[in-house]
């Protein structure tokens, strides 16, 4: 089997059952942007040097977002949902672990610390877009809704996360200020 099928020469692609959709439909951006957080959160553990736990976490989550992306690349005429509820509840609880951690907060913090830490951030931000994607599709037709719940949690988790790695590090959550002046050296 060769690894062009050419069925992307004129705009369209084949998702799960066979059906053809545009590569701009709603259903490929949402999958297509699962996939791209996919590869962001392989880019992150490979810059992991320590932090072994979180690793096999991300690793798991990456293995849940392959889940994620089937089910949204699969229509409701050809049923079958990998994700489920079970994932999100993994999820809050690794949330609420971590959470604990650094000090509260009562403000805003900007993304960024340490290169892992600021790795998860991005992958926040991907994470809400997908989810923005997804919100999309399930405006229009049937979807797992426990890959939007799944979605909706994973922000969480990165920012959870990435606030208990800068925690670790040394590394100060660097707080938003209002009204800032610009400052000229």
């Amino acid at each position: 089997m060769k690894l062009y099928t050419k069925t992307g020469d004129k705009g369209q692609t084949k998702i799960i059952g066979g059906e053809t959709r545009s590569k701009a439909s709603d259903r490929v951006e949402a999958y297509g942007t699962i996939d791209e957080l996919n590869s962001l959160l392989g880019y992150t553990i490979s810059q992991m040097q320590t932090y072994r736990e979180i690793k096999k976490e991300l690793e798991e989550i990456q293995q849940i977002l392959f889940d994620c992306g089937t089910d949204l690349a699969t229509p409701t005429s050809a049923k079958g949902y990998r994700t489920k509820p079970a994932s999100t509840l993994w999820l809050e609880e690794k949330i609420d672990k971590y959470a604990e951690v650094p000090p509260a907060l009562t403000e805003f913090i900007l993304p960024g610390g340490c290169p892992v830490a600021s790795l998860l951030h991005m992958a926040r931000t991907v994470a809400r877009r997908a989810e923005r994607c997804v919100v999309r599709v399930q405006e229009q037709e049937e979807i797992n809704l426990d890959a939007l719940i799944f979605l909706n949690r994973l922000s969480d988790y990165f920012y959870a996360v990435a606030r208990f790695i800068n925690f670790r590090e040394g590394r100060e959550d660097i707080r938003y200020r209002r009204n800032t002046q610009v400052f000229h050296s």
